[in-house]
Order: C-alpha cells, then sequence, then structure tokens
C-alpha cells in the first residue's frame, strides 16, 4: 500500500495542509517573497466581502436548480432505457455522449447557441416565444450555464442509476405484478425504495460537483463572472483573487469556507436518507 499512500499524501493530504496553513497568513509572492501569521483576519475579512456573497448567492441558486433537475432528468432517462426499447443501445450512446465531451468544448458550442442570432434564440422566434440575451443579461446568464450543465450532467447519473436498476430482482415486479400493481405503484414502492442509497450517492455528488462549478463560468464570462456579477461563483472567485490578485492566504480561506459548506450539506443529506431509511 505504500505506493498508493504515497501518491495520497503527496497530492492530496499535503495540499489540503498547505491549504489550512496558508489561510492563517499574509503572504507576498511579488517582489521579496515574505508572510505574516494573520490569525482570523483572513475569515472575518469575508464577512464584509460583498463579492464573496454574491459568489455564494450564485453558487446556491445554481445548486438548488441543478441538482434536483439533473437527478430527475437521469432517473428518467434510466428508466426509459431499462425498459423494453427498441435500439435502446443507440439511445444509449446518444444520451451519454455530452458527458464524454469536454466542458470546455461544450461551453464553446452553447456560447455560440446563445448568441443573439444563434440557434436557440432562432428556435425561440419559430415558436413564436420569447428571445432572450443569454450572454449579456445578468438576469439569464447564470440560467444559460444552468441549462448547459443540466444537458452535460445528467447522464452521467444516469448510466449510474441504470446500472442499480438491473440490479433490482425481477422477481420483486413480477410477484408485484401477481398482486395487481400497476407500474406506479411498481415505480414507488419496489424501484425508489431500492434506489435510495444510490439517489444518495448521486445527490452527493451531485452537490459536490456544483458547488465546484469552474470551467463553464470562466469561459462564459471570461474570467471575469460577469455580467455584472452574474456568474460569479466560489471557485471562479478563489481563482481570481489567487491568481489575479495573488492575495493566496485569503483565497485559501474562502477555499475551507467552501469545503465546509459541502461537508455541512453532504451530513444533512446523509442524516435526512438514514431518517428516510428507518
Amino acid at each position: 500500500m505504500a505506493p498508493i499512500i504515497i501518491i495520497l499524501g503527496v497530492f492530496v493530504l499535503l495540499p489540503i495542509l498547505i491549504a489550512l496553513v496558508l489561510a492563517f497568513y499574509k503572504i507576498q509572492i511579488l517582489g521579496e517573497f515574505n508572510y505574516r501569521f494573520n490569525g482570523f483576519k483572513n475569515f472575518t475579512r469575508l464577512l464584509n466581502d460583498d463579492r464573496v456573497w454574491i459568489a455564494l448567492r450564485n453558487t446556491v441558486e445554481y445548486v438548488a436548480i441543478v441538482v434536483p433537475i439533473q437527478t430527475i432528468i437521469a432517473l428518467g432517462l434510466a428508466l426509459i432505457l431499462n425498459a423494453n426499447l427498441k435500439g435502446k443501445n443507440w439511445f444509449r450512446i446518444i444520451f451519454f455522449m455530452p458527458t464524454v465531451t469536454s466542458s470546455a468544448v461544450l461551453t464553446i458550442i452553447f456560447l455560440w447557441m446563445y448568441n443573439s442570432n444563434g440557434l436557440i434564440n432562432s428556435a425561440l422566434a419559430f415558436l413564436g416565444l420569447p428571445t432572450y440575451n443569454w450572454i449579456g443579461d445578468p438576469n439569464v446568464a447564470l440560467k444559460a450555464i444552468t441549462i448547459m450543465n443540466i444537458w452535460s450532467t445528467a447522464p452521467l447519473f444516469m448510466v449510474i442509476y441504470l446500472a442499480a436498476l438491473q440490479d433490482i430482482p425481477e422477481s420483486l415486479y413480477e410477484a408485484a405484478a401477481i398482486d395487481g400493481a400497476s407500474w406506479w405503484d411498481k415505480l414507488v414502492y419496489i424501484t425508489l425504495p431500492s434506489l435510495k442509497s444510490v439517489t444518495f450517492f448521486v445527490v452527493v455528488m451531485g452537490i459536490v460537483g456544483t458547488f465546484q462549478l469552474f470551467d463553464q463560468s470562466y469561459i462564459f464570462s471570461r474570467g471575469t463572472g460577469g455580467p455584472d456579477n452574474s456568474t460569479l461563483t466560489v471557485v471562479l472567485l478563489i481563482y481570481q483573487y489567487a491568481f489575479k490578485s495573488l492575495d493566496l492566504g485569503y483565497a485559501a480561506a474562502i477555499a475551507l469556507i467552501l469545503a465546509l459548506a459541502i461537508a455541512i450539506t453532504t451530513l444533512i443529506q446523509r442524516y435526512f436518507f438514514s431518517e428516510k431509511a428507518n
């Protein structure tokens, strides 16, 4: 086990410890390198930083929209593919294609589609629906990223659900059919309870992934978090403070707060899922 332990220690545990230490220091890397113990000043500074609260609000809104919708869509797609659907292997390939495509490439494609005269606005105009300034309107920009990420991430969780569905014994459904259960009864009383642990995993992984939104927001706003900070996320803000402002200590403090928020959210999810199981 020594090689695995060394790799984890160097590339996982050591960076975490370094970030934990940096969060309590004021660090200057330009000119003469020096550092000074700052106590809890980096953390108290968070309370008065408006951009931190804007980034947190945007991230929470993004998580609250993406996680439930992508979970429901993933389950729905898995149920469709688990049925006796003609040509379902082709549907599996088509559904899974967004997941295997680079997120940077997908973002660039969606930027083209979101253009004022792009594919989406053209389709909306053809249907007689209102069009939007997907890229430049602060009220719409985050929703545009949300739609893009739901479309690209739901297929990954679909595969997880599909594997879990195929592990449910067919005898349960046969016994329910003999008792006169409808497809809805089978879904509610057999399928969903059997998928409880998988749903917990999907929700937790979805929350962790959405809290860490960075690359799409960076490409979409060219690293600014615009328009008007509407696409500014916590991880993008960490990047800006660390690599643009070179305020490493403050960026590390924000990263620790983000890690704590993810951990607390995961524990809350675990508590509620365990309560339902009991």
